[in-house]
């Protein structure tokens, strides 16, 4: 009976733990993204640009960017073959 009633008490308290970790957690991620939304109103939105379409706007040039980097690295790395490939000839 003993046992019973510690293990009881301890789903209560881990259930009053995880409880409170969820608030924080949403707290913490709904603030980011009011900042992250402020930030981009303020300083990265175009003239009569909303910020959801400046999202949009941001992330498709992030991706031209990456994959503009991606073609660059691979540039590099057949140059860098083809030199290797010159000194062991």
């Amino acid at each position: 009976m003993a046992k019973s009633k510690l293990v009881k008490a301890n789903k209560k308290i881990a259930e009053g733990v995880v409880e409170g970790y969820k608030k924080i957690e949403e707290g913490a991620v709904g603030g980011f993204g009011r900042i992250a939304d402020k930030f981009v109103d303020n300083f990265l939105t175009k003239d009569g640009e909303s910020v959801e379409e400046a999202k949009v706007r941001l992330a498709e040039e992030q991706k031209e960017r990456e994959v503009k980097s991606e073609a660059e690295r691979e540039e590099r790395e057949q140059k860098q073959k083809a030199r290797k490939v010159g000194l062991d000839s």
